[in-house]
C-alpha cells in the first residue's frame, strides 16, 4: 500500500501543496509576530516621549528605563538603552504629526489612534530596515521634511 501511494501522481501533487501551504503559513506568522512587535516598539517608543516630557532626566533617562525594564524582564534582550532610543525614534519617525490619516480623521471625526497608525504598511517593513533608516536621518526634523517631499 505504501508504495503504491508514493507513485500516485495525486497524492504526491497534494504533499507539494501541504508543503507550499506551510511555508506560506511560516512566512504569514513570521510577518504577524513582526508587525505586532512593530506596534509594540512604536507604544513604547510614544511612550518614552512622554516620559521624556514629563520627567526631566539627564542623558541617563534610556539606561535608567533599560535597567527597570531589564529587572521586570530578565530575560528580553530588546531593551537596551540604544536600542529604547531607536523605539523613541521610530515613534518620532512615524508619529501622528507626520502620518496622514485618512480624511474623516482630518476631519475630526474619527479619533487618531495606534491601531489607526497600526495600519500603516511601515508595520510590515522589519525593525533592522527602520534602524538603518534612523541611522541614515539622524534626526526626526530632518526626516519630516524627507517625508514632506
Amino acid at each position: 500500500m505504501n508504495n503504491i501511494i508514493k507513485t500516485d501522481e495525486t497524492y504526491n501533487n497534494w504533499i507539494s501543496s501541504l508543503k507550499k501551504r506551510y511555508r506560506s503559513s511560516q512566512i504569514k506568522a513570521a510577518s504577524a509576530v513582526n508587525r505586532e512587535m512593530l506596534i509594540f516598539y512604536w507604544e513604547l517608543g510614544r511612550n518614552l516621549e512622554i516620559l521624556k516630557t514629563q520627567y526631566d532626566w539627564g542623558t541617563g533617562f534610556y539606561k535608567a528605563v533599560s535597567d527597570d525594564i531589564k529587572r521586570e524582564l530578565p530575560d528580553v534582550k530588546s531593551f537596551s538603552p540604544r536600542n529604547l532610543l531607536y523605539m523613541h525614534q521610530f515613534y518620532r519617525l512615524y508619529s501622528e504629526e507626520t502620518i496622514t490619516p485618512q480624511a474623516v480623521a482630518q476631519l475630526g471625526e474619527v479619533e487618531i489612534t495606534p491601531q489607526v497608525v497600526a495600519q500603516m504598511n511601515i508595520f510590515m517593513i522589519p525593525w533592522g530596515h527602520h534602524r538603518f533608516i534612523i541611522d541614515k536621518c539622524k534626526d526626526s526634523k530632518g526626516l519630516y521634511h524627507l517625508l514632506k517631499k
